[in-house]
């Protein structure tokens, strides 16, 4: 099978490779979308630790069902998925408690670490167990389906939230995810959402899918004008979903007292924070670590048009083009967010 393999960091070839045969428990699914997540994109220059040469990533994908394992139950050849990015033991401690997202000896598709090695689905072909599988809705198209994990992503953190109707929120990064997470804010009631970043034309994007205002820290004093809409007191929730020191920072420097912040991003293994304005302000911190059980939301929620996947879609182009978008996404050219395969 065809295979867009990092074989060093900023390198990739279009590789044949062996065909998987899926175990007894798996199934065979042949890819007809695939996503460029940013995580993908940050990982192919080592910065990140995560994707350790060689390796397929991918994890955003859709497609059809070709083969079963003997085990396999429920499912059928011809089948439309799409699938979790987490591999979990159904076993496992966390797992049973309902955190499967934390599991132990988790894995993730299309990552290499130093702990594990598990091919994602920059591939003609992927095995996936049976219990990460979901069935696409008639009426949501392939592409849209490989978008489900990014959406997905966002709900968890909305869910691990405290929110109520009328609340008020800053989504940091306005990238692919920030906007899920504003889309999802919308939703929820939300009645101002402020979008931060760098980039105006994503700001624009922002605005049309759900945010009330933008605001660029090229121009704008952020946090006093967040002071501003809020009548004085700051935002009751924000989301950060960049990953960097700068931008936890405003995030924080952004919400009321009492209030939450949820972080999404992790480009930057250590950030510093300011201690002091947490305890004395009586701040929450907390992470949001992939997905636990919103794919059914998600894909309902594309299914009925109330979440717009292809709002941030750039470009759909062939698995053996991979490269090169690889290189356009990671000199971050403008206007880029989105990008889908198709193997």
């Amino acid at each position: 099978m065809k295979a867009l393999v990092l074989t060093e960091y900023k390198h990739f070839e279009l590789q044949d490779l062996p065909q998987p045969k899926p175990a007894s428990h798996e199934v065979l699914v042949k890819v007809q979308a695939v996503g460029i997540c940013g995580s993908d994109v940050h990982g192919m220059d080592g910065s990140s630790g995560r994707r350790i040469p060689p390796i397929v990533m991918g994890h955003e994908a859709s497609g059809i069902i070709v083969e079963v394992g003997d085990a396999v139950k429920g499912w059928e050849v011809g089948d439309r998925v799409t699938f979790d990015s987490t591999v979990y033991a159904l076993d496992d401690w966390f797992s049973r408690r309902g955190m499967y997202n934390l599991s132990d000896g988790r894995e993730v598709l299309g990552v290499s670490t130093p702990d594990f090695r598990r091919q994602g689905a920059f591939a003609e072909f992927i095995t996936v167990p049976q219990h990460i599988l979901y069935a696409i809705p008639d009426n949501v198209s392939f592409t849209q389906a490989a978008l489900v994990e990014p959406v997905a992503v966002a709900l968890h953190a909305l869910s691990l939230t405290p929110l109520t109707v009328n609340d008020s929120a800053v989504v940091v990064g306005a990238g692919m995810i920030g906007l899920f997470v504003i889309q999802a804010l919308k939703i929820a009631g939300c009645s101002r959402i402020i979008a931060v970043d760098l980039e105006d034309n994503k700001l624009e994007l922002a605005r049309q899918l759900g945010a009330t205002d933008t605001l660029n820290p090229k121009t704008d004093n952020v946090a006093a004008r967040v002071q501003e809409l809020t009548q004085g007191r700051g935002a009751d929730v924000a989301f950060e979903v960049v990953g960097a020191g700068a931008t936890v920072n405003l995030a924080i420097d952004c919400v009321r007292k009492g209030a939450t912040v949820t972080l999404v991003g992790n480009l930057a293994p250590k950030v510093e924070i300011p201690l002091q304005a947490v305890v004395t302000r009586q701040l929450r911190l907390q992470g949001s670590c992939a997905i636990n059980g919103e794919y059914e939301a998600a894909l309902q929620l594309i299914s009925s048009g109330k979440i717009d996947v292809e709002a941030i879609l750039s470009a759909e182009v062939p698995l053996d083009e991979g490269a090169d978008w690889f290189q356009r996404l990671y000199a971050k050219e403008p206007g880029l967010i989105k990008v889908v395969l198709k193997p």
